[in-house]
């Protein structure tokens, strides 16, 4: 057939490179409104959940029986779940009615009435509610830190520039296993040269990645994953009990931790058992709320992929993302996966969350360039900086991040890389060369270092844990290297260790290591001039970007 020149150029424009399907609700390829959703109910006899989404007690899998005695407050739930899910609805985004009042009536409610009132709000309107909901006054942003090769000296180098453009939080991951340890070390001290108080956490196995967390290497933890079937649990050895029993051993060591969900991942693993992903992901929300977890990383996550090829799915993720603040919790609300061939599709996800603000826009913006995101790349990378700070700019909103000057970023990079240097010496390990530091300064990429000895680094790895290394001993490493500054930094962050301050709801350290947490900095949005506004030195920092003409530069 002779084609149509206007549809010949369609057919090669980015986006229809990506994966599209038509819903099918059997087998749960539905991201909302699926035919085999439950109706809302609730019974409660004697203080106890007997009935609740049309399942009597009798019929409960573990999820709902870990949710109906957890996660439902029975004081209220009667009441509530008789509310018109519009008027519920209504409710999140009028101005006139506080979060709080919000947050007490949605701790009576069933993942099926919370799905009702969901699907009754466009994404405008979802946008409106996640503005008032976000349990911290002040938006923030989250990064991945890593590369192909685990070099911990661009790790450094790397963590330095993203903390000091902006990212509160900071993860890596490991392409070796074994090399975690330095991953985790490198990224501690990136971290604190680029801003005071960055918090990092290295993903790995829980026991690992526990043990780090109790020698004060890293801060925070969040790939603990919780399901929406009982399938998906038992297929990884888990359960509800399991998982707030591991939350509890990291927040009792005083590791700040969220579990991670998201809608899709019953899907991807063949076990949605008909229902929408939606529905399924509200589950997990509650699980975690039941857990006594203070926040989730959700938004789909490393599943994007799956609801993003079937109708209304953008409008699920963000969904579930405005249903962990409507439950009170923390979220880092993902844009940390990439979907899309599309810029224009990969901007549109993001807009979403940026704009109300979320506790963290992205779980894992790329402070790397893709072709080294361990985490199977993002929906932003390094490359993506200055278009992200000019959206700030252009719409006066927070995403986080600041424009950051060539000369400090090499300043930064630099010196991230000698105190690397300077810790791996005094400690023992393989050394770092005057020449891997001038590369990591001006690194793009793994592509421009030079290669390190794997099979000897691995075995220092290994003996950094079997020598029992803590942060105390990177604190010691760094002032005798006339680090002091850098010292003084990891000290003061293995102090929140003690204190426990900012395991509170939506932590985060400022550059004096004071707690910003919802405790303290609660979101008290109420309509304009109410809540989060820029202030005058933030608006001006985000606003004076090097790309922009001034009056001085012409001659006159």
């Amino acid at each position: 057939m002779k084609r149509q020149k206007r549809f010949e150029v369609l057919a090669a424009r980015p986006v229809n490179q990506d994966g599209f399907v038509v819903e099918w609700p059997e087998v749960g390829l539905i991201a909302m409104g699926s035919p085999n959703d439950p109706t809302p109910s609730i019974k409660v006899q004697n203080g106890k959940v007997v009935e609740m989404d049309g399942i009597p007690r009798d019929r409960f899998d573990f999820i709902d029986q870990f949710i109906a005695d957890y996660a439902i407050d029975v004081q209220v739930t009667e009441k509530a779940m008789a509310m018109e899910d519009t008027a519920i609805a209504k409710m999140l985004v009028d101005v006139n009615v506080s979060r709080d009042e919000i947050v007490r009536l949605v701790r009576g409610l069933t993942p099926a009435k919370i799905v009702a009132v969901l699907e009754t709000m466009n994404v405008v309107e979802m946008m409106m509610a996640l503005q008032k909901m976000r349990a911290r006054k002040i938006p923030s942003n989250q990064c991945h830190i890593t590369n192909v090769n685990d070099n911990p000296v661009l790790i450094a180098a790397d963590g330095a520039e993203a903390a000091m453009r902006g990212f509160d939080e900071m993860e890596t991951t490991v392409a070796v296993v074994r090399y975690a340890p330095f991953n985790a070390l490198a990224l501690l001290i990136g971290g604190q040269t680029g801003r005071r108080g960055t918090l990092i956490q290295c993903a790995l196995e829980e026991a690992t990645e526990l043990q780090l967390g109790m020698r004060g290497i890293t801060a925070y933890a969040e790939t603990i994953s919780v399901y929406g079937t009982e399938n998906v649990f038992v297929d990884g050895d888990d359960t509800p009990w399991s998982k707030a029993f591991l939350a509890s051993a990291y927040a009792s060591r005083g590791l700040k931790m969220r579990f991670t969900s998201g809608t899709g991942s019953e899907v991807q693993m063949g076990y949605a058992e008909g229902k929408s992903m939606l529905y399924l992901e509200i589950r997990c929300i509650m699980v975690t709320k039941g857990a006594g977890v203070q926040g989730l990383q959700n938004g789909s996550v490393s599943c994007v992929g799956v609801p993003a090829a079937v109708p209304s799915g953008i409008r699920a993720i963000l969904a579930e993302n405005l249903c962990t603040t409507m439950l009170d919790m923390e979220v880092a609300s993902s844009n940390d996966q990439t979907f899309t061939h599309s810029d224009i599709r990969r901007t549109a996800r993001t807009l979403m969350q940026m704009l109300p603000g979320t506790d963290f826009i992205c779980s894992g913006y790329s402070g790397v360039p893709n072709y080294d995101n361990m985490f199977a790349g993002s929906n932003w990378d390094v490359d993506d900086y200055d278009d992200w700070n000019i959206i700030q700019r252009d719409l006066k909103v927070d995403g986080g991040l600041r424009p950051a000057s060539e000369e400090e970023v090499i300043a930064v990079r630099n010196k991230a890389a000698r105190a690397l240097q300077a810790v791996f010496k005094e400690l023992g390990f393989p050394a770092i060369t005057d020449a891997e530091v001038e590369a990591a300064t001006y690194a793009h990429g793994s592509k421009d270092m030079p290669g390190r000895n794997v099979v000897e680094d691995l075995k220092a790895a290994q003996d950094m844990m079997n020598r029992g290394i803590t942060g105390l001993d990177v604190v010691k490493a760094l002032a005798k290297n006339g680090f002091n500054d850098l010292a003084e930094n990891v000290l003061n962050l293995l102090k929140q260790r003690i204190s426990g301050d900012y395991l509170h709801t939506s932590a985060i350290l400022d550059k004096d290591f004071n707690v910003i947490s919802a405790v303290n900095s609660r979101n008290d949005y109420r309509g304009p001039g109410t809540g989060y506004r820029l202030s005058e030195e933030r608006w001006n920092e985000i606003k004076t970007i090097s790309q922009a003409i001034k009056p001085s530069d012409f001659d006159v």
